[in-house]
């Protein structure tokens, strides 16, 4: 991913109010504010990606394996609209964990590529896949599998889903 990529994606995690509050730990970015943190969180991720072209590989791979299965099953989706849905949740990080939202507050957080949570992981795995909601292929296609449940493709998902 390029770095103007990983500032994008960056940009699309703005705090909530309450992480706003927060004490940043960014030296600078804390007496800046909430803006600053967001820039920092967006130079931080940039220099992760500019280090990382194993892990874009890594990705691409987890992708088109996730949409032969999901073409073998009849699940909607492209390359495009699945790495716009990764990279917006987790930035390609298969281990991102979501411990700050309502779902993570009620016991469930969102985790994976694809944030997904254990219950809708549960209801929407797909065979073939591993039972794990961390594996990068299983989150994919069980994801894909709610978004076209849900919003016909997840080509259609443009936001939290």
């Amino acid at each position: 991913m390029c770095a103007a990529g990983a500032a994008a994606a960056a940009l699309t995690l703005v705090p909530s109010p309450a992480h706003a509050s927060e004490p940043a730990s960014h030296g600078a970015a804390s007496a800046a504010g909430p803006a600053a943190a967001v820039a920092a969180q967006a130079d931080t991720l940039a220099e992760k990606a500019a280090k990382a072209p194993a892990a874009s590989d890594k990705l691409d791979k987890w992708i088109h394996k996730s949409l032969k299965i999901m073409k073998d099953k009849g699940i909607p989706g492209t390359y495009e609209g699945l790495h716009r849905n990764i990279m917006r949740e987790s930035g390609g990080d298969p281990k991102a964990s979501n411990d700050w939202d309502v779902n993570a507050q009620n016991g469930t957080p969102s985790k994976g590529l694809l944030q997904v949570i254990q219950p809708t992981f549960d209801a929407y795995h797909v065979s073939g896949t591993e039972k794990d909601l961390t594996d990068p292929v299983a989150n994919i296609t069980a994801a894909a599998n709610y978004a076209a449940d849900k919003y016909g493709s997840i080509d259609n998902v443009d936001s939290a889903y």
